[in-house]
């Protein structure tokens, strides 16, 4: 196809021009923009309408556009343009050929020797962008190749470490690790590498002090069309402080959890003890303290754990939870119905801490707290959505809604809502409270993904 062939109005050679990765325009016999291709509308914005040489850099740059399109159109034949544009962010002149179409119409294209330098400096002014991004972030930035080789790190990484630039490319970067969570980093990430799967992992990474710190490492795919992995994207964040303030906070929860077990086991000798110097009394004392002990593990629980004191569950059932719970106050006050479903830790602790809290108030308040009272829960299923409602009844007439909650009912609240994402509505009934709480079968159960390959 020759410059005479060709029709720079038509949809089809937009379309074509569209895609070039090099500046190309359409413009009138005096030198007005009629058309821009996305390259040069990217790089200058849409300029049509204007004379080429309106945007360039200082007078004579415009003179001397102005006489070279105008000695070129008057030879009618093609011919060589240099502009100056300010926009963008190409610097110094761009060169192009310009060709009649044989219709009044010139087409310009920038020269191939232009156009490779205009990638370049386009390459250059994205890595400029990309440093001045990652190196204003708190979190230490590194990139690799799709096989995993670093080849990158912004300076939070080089301050964080104190390594000298360039030290930890390609695997040097294992050797930042604790020795202890090497092959554990690595195993996961040659599992990222091998499925393509995002990369995360908590680790201790060697701080410029010498010391080991926590960080949080995630990294991401950058695809292609195609889909395939062309580079991985990754951040590590330094967790350090929130981790041993996390690790303080359990120890004193199992702590205070401790002491009131041992309340629990004072009290339940006691009795035993006053037991022994009144036999009579013995069989009664005998279900108390069973009675206390079960209030003992309901409390250990309901407790606030972490993944290191959180009470294994195993193949245990939202039913036997409830039993569990329920069992210091006997087994004649309280029936359980319904549909069960599996439970574990995930949903063990705010189950239990709202049950807890419920049963607490009903034994102090409510249909627990009279001989004749009684307390029902009935569970129902519908695919994924789990209904549990709590009914109390038999106990002393209640005049209406609180007029103030305590901690522990937020709390419980706040368990379900916030851990499950269900919700949990209070009707404040003159014979009895009744509660129904709405939540997702899946939110009771932890996800099991695969295990990365050994």
């Amino acid at each position: 196809m020759t410059a005479d062939t060709i029709d720079p109005t038509s949809t089809i050679w937009h379309d074509i021009a569209d895609t070039m990765p090099i500046l190309t325009w359409v413009a009138t016999d005096d030198g007005r923009l009629l058309w821009s291709n996305r390259r040069w509308q990217a790089d200058f914005g849409d300029t049509t309408g204007r004379d080429l040489w309106n945007g360039c850099d200082d007078g004579a740059s415009r003179d001397a556009a102005r006489r070279a399109w105008s000695d070129g159109v008057a030879a009618g034949g093609p011919f060589a343009l240099s502009l100056s544009p300010v926009a963008g962010h190409i610097e110094g002149p761009i060169d192009f050929r310009v060709r009649p179409d044989g219709a009044g119409r010139w087409i310009g294209v920038a020269s191939a020797e232009e156009s490779r330098r205009q990638a370049e400096t386009a390459r250059a002014a994205t890595r400029a962008e990309l440093d001045t991004l990652t190196n204003a972030m708190p979190q230490m930035v590194w990139a690799t190749r799709p096989d995993g080789h670093h080849d990158f790190y912004n300076a939070q990484w080089y301050r964080f470490t104190g390594m000298p630039e360039g030290s930890t490319d390609g695997k040097g970067w294992n050797g930042m690790f604790h020795p202890d969570d090497q092959d554990r980093a690595w195993t996961r990430w040659r599992h990222s590498l091998t499925t393509g799967e995002d990369y995360e992992i908590e680790y201790r990474l060697r701080h410029r002090s010498g010391a080991y710190r926590w960080v949080l490492g995630r990294a991401l795919p950058v695809r292609d069309a195609d889909g395939a992995i062309v580079r991985w994207i990754g951040t590590c964040t330094d967790i350090d402080s929130a981790k041993r303030a996390a690790e303080q906070n359990d120890i004193l929860s199992r702590e205070l959890s401790h002491r009131i077990k041992n309340i629990f086991a004072i009290i339940s000798g006691l009795v035993r003890m006053s037991a022994r110097r009144m036999p009579a009394v013995r069989d009664f004392a005998d279900d108390l303290a069973r009675r206390i002990a079960a209030l003992g593990a309901a409390h250990d629980l309901a407790r606030p754990h972490s993944d290191l004191s959180r009470p294994l569950i195993g193949e245990a059932t939202l039913h036997h939870v409830l039993r569990e719970l329920l069992s210091p106050y006997g087994t004649e006050q309280w029936g359980i119905e319904g549909d069960d479903v599996p439970i574990d830790d995930r949903g063990a602790t705010p189950v239990a801490l709202i049950f807890h809290e419920l049963a607490t108030n009903a034994a102090k308040y409510g249909g627990l707290s009279a001989p004749e009272g009684r307390v029902d829960i009935r569970t129902s299923l519908q695919g994924d959505a789990l209904r549990i409602d709590w009914r109390e009844s038999g106990g002393p007439t209640i005049p209406g809604e609180p007029q103030a909650t305590g901690f522990g009912t937020r709390l419980a609240s706040l368990s379900i809502e916030q851990q499950l994402a269900g919700s949990i509505r209070r009707d404040w009934r003159s014979d009895g409270l009744a509660v129904r709480i709405d939540l997702s079968r899946s939110a009771l159960v932890r996800e099991d993904p695969a295990p990365p390959p050994a």
